[in-house]
């Protein structure tokens, strides 16, 4: 079950700017990466469904937060159907995120109160996954489907939208302006904000130093 109701995981996702979007095969690396995330100023955090055995990487993962790291709130991604969407409930997630549109994950995430994102490439999918209750939709591949301009474009008739662009989302000021500028409510960000250099000599405190970086760019972009 779910310690973080939907409206609080989606008033920390806007509050904190970005959602880290991993996954590691190695929970000791998953942990690591979660604190530095955490000790960086990070409160919300994806855990991307890739790999055997992830849901119960997840669920080792999601105890280690709750009881480590108060007010960090762990989601899952790259969920496709309901299925996967409740078991990741039943470990505790406090939100799913879709890379698509799935009516029936929709049913699934309200019945229980769940924020569900899914991802979005047109304004009218975008409307739909509205309809269905979405609080927060991900437009998804971002940069493939029209980049800031296309936010842009979505915010100008639908103001009221909330959108998390993932894909083509970097850790340069000058990438995440055009972003934050065109109304984005957050970003998600995966291989960017963990370099390979980083992750290989498994350097968490340069992590912690990269996330507590990134957390005061997007502070000044957003003034």
């Amino acid at each position: 079950m779910s310690k973080y109701t939907r409206i609080e995981v989606f008033q920390s996702m806007q509050k904190t700017g970005v959602v880290p979007v991993f996954y590691h095969a190695d929970l000791e690396v998953c942990k690591a990466v979660v604190k530095a995330c955490f000790d960086g100023g990070i409160r919300v955090f994806e855990f991307v469904n890739r790999g055997d055995f992830a849901h119960e990487l997840f669920s080792e993962l999601n105890k280690y937060a709750l009881k480590e790291l108060p007010g960090m709130m762990l989601g899952a991604g790259s969920i496709v159907e309901e299925a996967t969407a409740a078991l990741y409930i039943q470990a505790g997630a406090n939100f799913i995120v879709s890379p698509l549109l799935n009516e029936n994950m929709a049913r699934i995430c309200n019945r229980r109160k769940i924020l569900w994102s899914p991802g979005c490439g047109t304004i009218s999918e975008i409307g739909k996954a509205e309809e269905m209750g979405a609080e927060l939709v991900k437009v998804f591949p971002a940069s493939e489907v029209g980049g800031p301009s296309f936010i842009k474009a979505v915010k100008a008739p639908c103001p009221w939208t909330n959108i998390m662009p993932t894909g083509g989302v970097t850790t340069e000021k000058e990438n995440l302006q055009k972003w934050f500028d065109a109304g984005v409510s957050c970003v998600g960000m995966g291989s960017n904000l963990f370099p390979k250099a980083i992750m290989e000599a498994k350097n968490w405190q340069a992590l912690t130093e990269k996330v507590s970086e990134l957390m005061s760019t997007i502070k000044a972009v957003r003034k």
